[in-house]
């Protein structure tokens, strides 16, 4: 007895319908094919696949040009270094990130997934692999029933062993952002390696072999979060891929000598091609869809299929709802430009920012275990705890002084170089006399300045405390 029987029999006894929330979706046999769309996916992807393989391995300053340094909370951009207190740009940065995405999806649906997305491009690069050693659609589905033999396992182990050496890269070079790519191959080669680093590369070989190799559709249809709130991105003049159904209806098959009129046929020979070189198996003629990922290839495939058959193209192609039923469509509209307008203020603010940074900070923090001030002979003084960040990625000597409206002088402070990355902590003492001060409370301004760059520089004020006039 099958489950299936079983179910029905359960359902008939206890009068309760059972619903399967999984159902196993067959494997996909991709067609290859070739076309206008299919060679922008690869010049897209090429350049930021090869900036991410590369770009551990650029060295500026003596220092891989991007380093993410847990250890020492360091993050290492280029020219620019980041420390915990510059959390403030990688938020704004995902903030960005996000509005840059709802503005594009607006305009041109999902054309991130189909080109650019890490999960499309390494997929791209499995199913390369199992062109190479297996052939196109029709012959891997053969090799796939076929018995194991010599040349079934020699296939296959050629396609899984360039799947693991893909992987392989991909988990070194993403370690590599973490820790200096030549120093984690040196310690891998040499069995002397941190345990965690050969952990962490072991585990994003394993999650690239599943996710490109097994996985695939899988990660677009139901663990992206992005097929889920698309649809209230999009509106009918969201250019995106569509089936012409007004010209493809009544679908059917035909001779290319055949005239669709007099049949009552519409374009549409129902050869589907655009389903089997979809990389998320559906059928783009039932309509808009959420796993759709804007690949385009579905296009391509139409495309040849038209010209076989000395039809126009463009049965499937890249363009809006609207086009499609009124033939016409709107390209500047109030969500794609409040989308835009709201991106240009926060790229804007967020470059300003970025180009104000200083490259030097300073806390001043009053000392806790002091009273509030100190009555020393015939001065006032108070005690401060500095903090120096170094921001900049040379050693510096930083210079303090102190300014306010009474004549404060400074003492217990000895200029010492600050390391890249060094928070330098030391208490200060601002004193004044006491004669000369003739009010409770006032602003005291203390100035750091890198002693071999003056234009390195920052400020802060903070309080002065002083006896009450009684005590004076």
């Amino acid at each position: 007895m099958t489950n299936k029987s079983k179910k029905t029999e359960q359902e008939k006894d206890t009068g309760i319908r059972y619903v399967n929330l999984y159902e196993a979706d067959d494997k996909v046999y991709m067609r290859r094919i070739t076309g206008f769309y299919q060679k922008l996916r690869r010049y897209t992807g090429l350049p930021l696949l090869a900036a991410y393989l590369l770009m551990p391995w650029l060295v500026i300053d003596g220092r891989p040009a991007m380093l993410f340094d847990l250890p020492e909370r360091r993050f290492h951009v280029l020219w620019l270094s980041f420390g915990p207190q510059d959390g403030m740009f990688l938020a704004w940065l995902l903030i960005i990130a996000a509005f840059m995405l709802f503005t594009v999806t607006v305009l041109v649906g999902r054309v991130w997934c189909g080109f650019t997305c890490p999960q499309t491009v390494w997929t791209q690069m499995f199913i390369w692999a199992e062109f190479l050693c297996e052939g196109d659609r029709n012959k891997r589905m053969k090799l796939d029933a076929q018995p194991w033999g010599p040349e079934k396992m020699a296939r296959k182990g050629a396609k899984h062993g360039i799947w693991l050496l893909i992987a392989l890269v991909t988990g070194l070079t993403f370690v590599g952002y973490f820790l200096p790519i030549r120093e984690l191959l040196v310690g891998l080669v040499a069995i002397d390696v941190h345990p965690a680093a050969a952990f962490w590369v072991f585990f994003f070989t394993a999650a690239t072999y599943m996710n490109a190799g097994f996985m695939r559709e899988q990660v677009c249809k139901y663990m992206c979060p992005y097929a889920r709130f698309q649809s209230v991105m999009y509106d009918k003049d969201t250019l995106t891929v569509f089936y012409n159904y007004v010209r493809g209806e009544p679908r059917g098959p035909r001779k290319p000598s055949d005239d669709p009129g007099e049949k009552g046929l519409g374009d549409c020979i129902d050869c589907s091609w655009c389903v089997q070189v979809c990389p998320v198996d559906i059928d783009i003629r039932d309509g808009l869809q959420a796993d759709c990922i804007d690949c385009g290839l579905c296009v391509d495939a139409c495309n040849q299929v038209m010209d076989r058959m000395n039809y126009p193209r463009g049965l499937i192609s890249f363009t809006t709802e609207d086009a499609i039923e009124k033939g016409h469509t709107k390209v500047f509209r109030p969500r794609l430009l409040g989308y835009g307008a709201v991106l240009l203020v926060m790229f804007s603010v967020f470059t300003y920012a970025l180009s104000a940074r200083l490259p030097v900070g300073l806390d001043v923090l009053r000392d806790r275990g002091m009273r509030m001030y100190r009555i020393s002979g015939p001065d006032v003084e108070n005690v401060y705890t500095l903090k120096i960040n170094n921001k900049d990625r040379d050693t510096h000597i930083y210079d303090l002084s102190v300014s306010g409206d009474y004549p404060f002088e400074l003492e217990g402070y000895r200029p010492l170089p600050v390391s890249e990355g060094e928070v330098l902590t030391l208490p200060v003492r601002v004193v004044v006399p006491r004669e000369a001060l003739d009010t409770v409370k006032t602003s005291v301004t203390l100035r750091v300045e890198a002693r071999e760059n003056p234009e390195i520089y920052t400020e802060h004020t903070t309080t002065f405390i002083g006896p009450a006039l009684r005590d004076q």
